[in-house]
């Protein structure tokens, strides 16, 4: 490895931040919180980051070579370096940044999980259940906002199953 290895940054690192900031960016689009009545706090907003970087992890992880593996990776660790940083930048102490990140990331594989099984069998009422279960946790969803916001998600994976892995190899993705 040398000493320069140990400077040296993870191969798709500046990919794996990009995809996260489309991701991110996605997330925020305004028709969720107006339309669907996603609650607009971090815990909804954090909701939806989670859905959208969930569906592009699945679809990298789907191209089943060591490249895409190592590109969702990239991507995950950009999420959680960003939590990391907002949850900071909320004031949370140092002592106990680590424990919040620790749940946000075991919370977020348990969501991508039960999204992932659910596109997969193409159970849309069970997508739809999960996503009513996680981003409206402390309220019920309005009525058909989680099988709308479900039929969103079905929608976008397949907006994602078509772009080529080169292009994400870039950065560049689409979720619209």
């Amino acid at each position: 490895m040398g000493l320069f290895g140990l400077f040296r940054r993870p191969r798709h690192e500046r990919s794996g931040f990009m995809l996260y900031g489309v991701a991110v960016a996605a997330a925020r689009e305004p028709d969720f919180y107006a339309e669907l009545g996603v609650p607009d706090t971090a815990a909804g907003r954090f909701e939806l980051v989670a859905l959208h970087v969930a569906l592009l992890i699945r679809r990298l992880r789907g191209e089943g070579t060591k490249v895409g593996d190592a590109l969702a990776q990239a991507v995950f660790d950009a999420m959680f370096s960003d939590m990391d940083l907002n949850l900071r930048e909320m004031g949370i102490g140092d002592m106990t940044v680590g424990k919040r990140v620790k749940m946000l990331w075991e919370g977020f594989h348990g969501r991508a999980q039960a999204y992932a099984e659910a596109i997969a069998a193409g159970d849309e009422a069970g997508l739809a259940a999960a996503l009513a279960r996680n981003v409206w946790v402390r309220e019920d969803a309005p009525e058909g906002s989680a099988e709308a916001l479900a039929a969103q998600a079905l929608r976008i994976d397949g907006v994602l199953a078509g772009q080529a892995l080169a292009e994400l190899l870039q950065g560049r993705v689409h979720f619209a």
